[in-house]
């Protein structure tokens, strides 16, 4: 079995928000995005709502070479976007505008997913983090889909930053999750046996029309409809560029490390979904605070614990892959807390000074504007 490429591609999904009312900028003015591609060329696009911008770095071999990729990216972006009064924050939701008051897109293939999803896809005013990892071989992308299902629910607990949604704290760690839940084709995906097995799945909805090709299947992992890579998609985006970089680098050593199972003839336990979605909903709701279930165990184990066995587990992995100094700052990220525990204590903290409802909301704007800039 040839070994695979492993290499790494990471898509951040930003909010432009005005530096003056720190509110979402609507109706963000073409030249700014004019001045990105000219910048970054077919590195940066629309997204979905006008008010937000997506970067995607170039295939890297390595983590650290996406993370020089990531970090210029993000500093132009953020750079050009001062030039209009307007910052970019790495939030999944913004803490208070309301998507009633966004538009979306004016391109062809958000159009058509306006006028099918209706209301549902007028309320997706939220952003993500996906990392693709080259696996060249199509049965081995299947294989290592269905293994590696299992660990969604951590990567979502570490990369949690949507708390607040129009104005409120909705108690969940990951808002985001619940409004992208809304839409069809989400969520973890079943177990297929082969490539053969999940082509003719999507063949299926082709062939009645229903969608043009598998990019319009939007599952928490998906083998890319584009790329020889498998792409995960359950991440909040982390607001933290070290955040995001860590969790990259988990992902891709989880992959590493079910590929060196399987030429040991081992492979992972493979759990029914409806047991994955169960720790989904715990990531959701509590992000790092409560624990996941540990299946083998049958019991919860607390996060800190699963995230220190995950790092040992792929410790041989990550050395391999140059990625090691990157894969310890999970430790950090259990230790101080996600972007979410961040943005809560930042609303209760204005509050107990005695600042109103609505000055406190500005002020978590004005931490995620600081924070995704500290590159």
């Amino acid at each position: 079995m040839m070994t695979p490429s492993f290499s790494i591609g990471i898509e951040e999904e930003y909010l432009l928000v005005d530096l003056e009312t720190r509110g979402l900028a609507a109706d963000p003015p073409q030249e700014l995005f004019d001045a990105c591609v000219d910048k970054l060329g077919d590195l940066v696009a629309h997204e979905f709502m006008r008010s937000q911008i997506e970067i995607n770095t170039r295939v890297a071999k390595s983590v650290p070479e996406a993370n020089e990729m990531l970090a210029e990216l993000r500093s132009t972006v953020i750079d050009i976007a001062a030039k209009f009064d307007l910052a970019p924050i790495a939030a999944s939701t913004h803490p208070f505008s309301s998507w009633m008051d966004q538009d979306f897109t004016d391109q062809d293939r958000y159009v058509t997913i306006a006028q099918d999803l209706q209301e549902v896809v007028r309320r997706l005013l939220i952003c993500g983090m996906h990392v693709h990892v080259g696996i060249d071989d199509d049965e081995l992308r299947i294989d290592l889909m269905n293994q590696v299902s299992y660990f969604l629910p951590h990567l979502l607990a570490l990369s949690t930053s949507s708390p607040f949604w129009q104005g409120r704290n909705t108690g969940l760690k990951s808002y985001r999750i619940s409004v992208w839940d809304e839409m069809p084709r989400t969520g973890v995906p079943n177990s297929f046996e082969s490539f053969v097995e999940y082509s003719r799945h999507v063949d299926a909805l082709v062939d009645a029309k229903i969608i043009e090709d598998g990019t319009k299947i939007w599952w928490d992992i998906r083998p890319s409809a584009r790329y020889p890579t498998l792409e995960v998609r359950i991440a909040d985006i982390c607001t933290d560029i070290r955040d995001a970089v860590a969790i990259a680098a988990l992902y891709q050593c989880l992959l590493r490390m079910l590929w060196r199972l399987k030429t040991n003839n081992q492979r992972w336990r493979q759990y029914a979904t409806m047991l994955i979605t169960e720790n989904r909903w715990r990531a959701q709701r509590y992000g790092l605070d409560e624990g996941l279930v540990d299946f083998g165990k049958g019991q919860i184990v607390p996060c800190a614990d699963l995230i220190e066995e995950l790092m040992e587990l792929v410790r041989e992995d990550a050395e391999a892959l140059g990625c090691l100094a990157e894969l310890e700052h999970l430790k950090q990220i259990v230790a101080r807390g996600t972007s979410a525990h961040q943005q809560v204590k930042c609303y209760d903290d204005a509050i107990s000074a005695g600042k109103s409802e609505d000055d406190a909301l500005k002020a978590v704007v004005d931490h995620l504007v600081s924070k995704t800039s500290d590159i």
